[in-house]
């Protein structure tokens, strides 16, 4: 597949033009020139010089990430800017990026994989930010403790162990459990989205999953009566690239998947 026919299919397929405006990161192919034949995509959460040369020892095309290296554009090509973007040009791997799209996308995104993994039917689009959304809201099939919830969240790829010694119950999942005690309705913003806690408790959310949250996320729960999960910034955001890998696989390109959890 030609290089320009793959760039087009993913902005096409993630909406990336409808981001444009609300998304820092700059979208789409980020790095690299968009001619040529691709044989191989690797896909990662980061790039990074880790997952760049993990790319380039598989004979990746294409590196596919979530999180890119632009945000809000660069001033200047030094220090680790310039490293990450020497090491795409030596081995000629074009970098594409979806941030936001990836975060928000009903099917192949970060919130729907984490929804899935949940269970979660009758999904809205959730988490507002300007005219688009970055998340997803659902109901249980049964009403469900916050512990049911936290032990379906534990496991996810990039998490803690969750070992420790002392008498608290370690878990890779933090929970501040101020909501009812049976959970019904789930709002998922993956990543750092504890900003949408006030959006979660207007739609009827007994529950919002994320990925980490600010230190504010306890006070605000405890007084609006919400339990709050957050399950790593990383692991909750591997479900996209693994969409998109699949997706990938579908149109006839062979593929690698590149793990580098940060256990953040």
């Amino acid at each position: 597949m030609e290089r320009s026919e793959y760039v087009r299919r993913l902005d096409d397929r993630l909406d990336t033009a409808a981001y444009a405006d609300v998304d820092a990161s700059a979208n789409g192919l980020q790095v690299g020139s968009d001619r040529g034949e691709i044989d191989r995509v690797a896909f990662a959460v980061d790039a990074a010089d880790a997952t760049i040369e993990a790319a380039a020892d598989a004979g990746a095309d294409v590196l596919v990430v979530h999180h890119g290296i632009s945000w809000g554009g660069i001033d200047r090509v030094t220090g680790r800017t310039y490293d990450r973007i020497a090491a795409l040009a030596e081995h000629d791997i074009a970098l594409y990026v979806s941030h936001l799209p990836l975060d928000g996308h009903p099917d192949l995104g970060n919130a729907a994989g984490v929804a899935a993994e949940l269970g979660l039917g009758d999904r809205e689009p959730f988490g507002e930010i300007g005219p688009v959304t970055i998340g997803t809201i659902g109901e249980t099939d049964a009403p469900r403790s916050a512990a049911s919830i936290r032990e379906a969240l534990d496991g996810f790829e990039g998490q803690p162990d969750g070992e420790g010694g002392g008498e608290i119950e370690a878990s890779p999942t933090q929970v501040v459990d101020f909501g009812p005690d049976e959970i019904e309705r789930v709002a998922v913003v993956t990543g750092s989205g504890s900003d949408w806690l006030d959006e979660a408790v207007d739609a009827g959310a007994d529950a919002l999953v994320t990925g980490e949250g600010k230190g504010r996320v306890y006070h605000d729960a405890r007084e609006a009566g919400l339990t709050v999960f957050l399950a790593g910034h990383y692991a909750t955001e591997t479900f996209g690239v693994r969409s998109l890998q699949a997706l990938t696989e579908e149109w006839g390109v062979e593929t690698t998947y590149v793990s580098h959890p940060t256990g953040l």
